[in-house]
């Protein structure tokens, strides 16, 4: 069966949906973990925070989707790399998913009981909820590009050698830190956008504009220390783009500053970083100016342009070892076969613009702001 699209092809557009997949989760899901971040900070008084809850309960669940099809897409697309990450970072998976349990856990049982100290509890689950996972995935992202302690054997076989504590270095805290500036950024935006104008918005403004900033410091800080640290790989091998996916077929060795090669090889990139900045900066420019529009599409533009960033810089590599080089993934040598990335290709051109339409269609009925007034003439509301 001759396929239309050549096996290189297929491997570059499965890259390519799998960061689309990841940069829709923060996008989405990514602005409900930022508002549970804020949650005990922006809200003061039970009215408010149940107001603030309302502003996410109607979509987060959806929202979610982005992350089970992120994981999906890894596993079918890329089984070599979705056994080494899923079974080394398993610790931190699972702590993540612990926290990510907590929110519909809270959602039910907040409004349970008219206890102030019950409500409170269930308050600051939905902002370990929010928060954990955002330091998280920062963190796992910072392990992506620093490299993970793995090997495969001549039989594919792969063992890590890693702990949970052995994630957390200088550099994936900053990244894990940037993680959580920009959603706490993003979920500020949203607040701006879906909560009721007045002493809420004015606090999620200010914590806004503090974690915008942090942003454009901690990735200036991550940048010069991806620059400058001793990070990076390099294929020295032959190169197939369209051989067999067999992660010991490619010389690949360990070279500090390599990150920084495609933006030399292809200035256009430069793209993803101005836009991390910039979107930060248009997204304080919108808190300050109480342009919601502004503050939303600049953070968005933001966590486009940051997520962006290491996926280009990393490319071809998904994910490097740094006990063996040789045993590092790329986007030519851990792929699926070429006919399942084209029959998975088939099935996405159908499904993802149907997943697409229902989400907009979504958002345009749940249109508008969540007020105070609404908990009292509402009983559906969490």
């Amino acid at each position: 069966m001759e396929l239309l699209l050549d096996f290189a092809t297929l491997r570059v557009i499965w890259w390519a949906l799998v960061g689309v997949l990841l940069i829709a989760f923060a996008l989405t899901d990514g602005f409900d973990l930022g508002v549970g971040a804020l949650l005990p900070f922006v809200a003061k008084t039970d009215e408010e925070r149940r107001m603030v809850i309302n502003t996410v309960g109607a979509t987060w669940e959806g929202n979610q989707v982005w992350f089970i099809l992120g994981g999906g897409a890894i596993f079918a697309a890329w089984p070599f790399v979705y056994a080494v990450s899923f079974s080394g970072f398993y610790l931190a998976m699972f702590l993540v998913l612990s926290a990510l349990i907590l929110r519909p856990v809270s959602f039910k049982y907040r409004s349970k009981r008219p206890s102030p100290a019950w409500r409170s509890f269930w308050d600051w689950c939905l902002f370990i909820g929010g928060f954990v996972p955002a330091l998280v995935f920062g963190v796992a992202m910072g392990n992506v590009m620093a490299g993970a302690p793995f090997r495969l054997d001549n039989t594919m076989r792969a063992f890590y050698e890693g702990s949970l504590l052995g994630l957390f270095t200088p550099f994936t805290l900053v990244c894990g830190l940037l993680s959580v500036a920009m959603l706490v950024l993003h979920g500020a935006a949203w607040l701006g956008l879906k909560a009721e104008i007045g002493p809420v918005t004015d606090r999620a403004r200010k914590i806004g504009t503090i974690a915008g900033l942090l942003s454009l410091a901690l990735f200036a800080v991550g940048g010069l220390m991806v620059a400058y640290g001793d990070m990076g790989f390099r294929i020295t091998g032959e190169l197939d783009p369209s051989g067999p996916s067999n992660p010991l077929r490619v010389a690949v060795e360990a070279h500090a500053g390599a990150w920084l090669d495609n933006y030399g090889k292809h200035p256009w990139m430069m793209i993803a970083p101005v836009l991390g900045f910039l979107g930060a900066a248009a997204a304080i420019a919108g808190l300050w100016r109480r342009s919601e529009l502004l503050a939303f599409g600049g953070s968005s533009l933001s966590a486009v342009g940051i997520i962006s960033t290491v996926g280009l810089s990393m490319f071809p590599f998904i994910l490097p070892s740094t006990i063996d080089a040789q045993s590092s993934l790329t986007v030519w040598n851990s792929s699926s076969s070429h006919l399942t990335l084209f029959i998975m290709l088939v099935c996405t051109v159908v499904f993802l613009p149907l997943i697409l339409l229902y989400t907009a269609w979504v958002y345009k009925v749940m249109f508008g702001r969540s007020t105070t007034g609404a908990l009292k003439t509402n009983p559906d509301l969490f």
